[in-house]
């Protein structure tokens, strides 16, 4: 077929085709057959495809998906040699067809009108990022500690990324960089240049930060919560957390407005506790009164998760919670030596340089 044909074929495809998803994968053969159900159960007046960009998994999670595409058309596989969450979106990106894109995650479920939901609300105007809630589901002994860890502030920093439960409801909650996956036009991404692949981690934080700089909002609807299985070990949950504080370092040096100040709470915590170890007496003796207030600030968390009814896992909330920030403060330093210091973005956070284009629009 000739270039002609092959651009007029392409153009024919994009005009059928509504919404594609991008769904990057690797070693996700507990989850996937799951996630793929309720992708291939959305409900929206025109087609979708779904196209699942493995990074060469070691499992049979590449083996699954060509089954599934064998039994349905709207399932592409592709490749992603680099192994990278922000490749494997890039290269979806490259193939996608339709008029909006959703990026969906291969370990998490979401509802059946996600997609109906956030073209909606792209359609209506004012908004160029669509997402809903991160909805922790546990199912294995410490997914579930680690999904009622994320139940509480302490686990979330605050962000409003995260949701209890799947709701239906008209309200939608402004974001800042902290979001969660989402439905975007493919020409705002297109404009944006996808997403940059120098962010293993944090890519959609890095994203947003470009289109909060250019003035585009970005919100959650409750309606589009999504439910998310956790990490199930403590040594995978502290190498996920070690990851994201790790790149939410570069993340707040390449884009200082970005940086929230309950993002210092980790490495407040680390450096507490090093200096509880290493400091002179007098500061010593502070800072291991700080740690014990920390202590028991976690231990109320874990009195909380148990009188709610979670006996066994509610005591452990405490460990995870100690796990998730010691883990994030340790990325975030690490971070900081790596791509250096985030100053301006410091110095915004304690009041010392005023925000870009503060006033100008509502504080998410």
């Amino acid at each position: 077929m000739s270039s002609a044909n092959l651009e007029r074929a392409g153009d024919r495809g994009r005009a059928r085709t509504l919404a594609s998803v991008l769904v990057p994968v690797l070693n996700e053969e507990a989850h996937i057959r799951e996630a793929v159900a309720a992708m291939r159960a959305q409900r929206l007046d025109g087609d979708v495809e779904l196209l699942f960009v493995d990074g060469r998994s070691e499992d049979r999670t590449r083996a699954i998906l060509e089954e599934l595409a064998g039994a349905d058309p709207r399932v592409r596989v592709l490749d992603n040699p680099a192994r990278q969450t922000a490749a494997g979106l890039n290269v979806g990106l490259g193939h996608a067809r339709g008029q909006f894109v959703a990026r969906m995650d291969g370990h998490t479920i979401y509802p059946p009108d996600y997609l109906s939901i956030g073209i909606e609300r792209l359609r209506r105007g004012d908004v160029a990022w669509v997402s809903g809630p991160q909805v922790p589901r546990g199912e294995g002994k410490w997914s579930r500690r680690v999904a009622l860890a994320l139940g509480s502030r302490l686990g979330t920093g605050a962000s409003n990324r995260f949701g209890g439960e799947a709701v239906d409801e008209p309200s939608e909650r402004e974001l800042d960089t902290g979001v969660f996956t989402g439905v975007w036009s493919k020409d705002t991404l297109d404009a944006f240049g996808g997403w940059d692949e120098g962010w293993p981690v944090n890519q959609d934080s890095e994203l947003a930060a470009r289109v909060l700089a250019a003035g585009g909002r970005i919100v959650s609807l409750p309606a589009m919560g999504a439910l998310y299985v956790p990490r199930d070990s403590p040594l995978t949950l502290a190498r996920q957390y070690w990851r994201y504080g790790f790149y939410r370092a570069k993340t707040s040096k390449r884009h200082p407005e970005s940086l929230r100040r309950s993002s210092l709470g980790p490495p407040a915590v680390l450096l507490t506790a090093v200096g509880a170890v290493l400091a002179p007496r007098v500061p010593r003796l502070m800072a291991r009164a700080m740690l014990l207030a920390y202590a028991l600030v976690l231990a109320g968390a874990g009195a909380r998760a148990v009188a709610a009814g979670h006996r066994s896992d509610g005591a452990a909330v405490p460990a995870v919670l100690a796990t998730m920030h010691l883990a994030w403060g340790c990325g975030f330093v690490a971070g900081c030596y790596r791509f250096g210091p985030p100053t301006q973005a410091l110095a915004r956070v304690a009041g010392l340089r005023r925000s870009r284009g503060a006033g100008s629009r509502p504080a998410p």
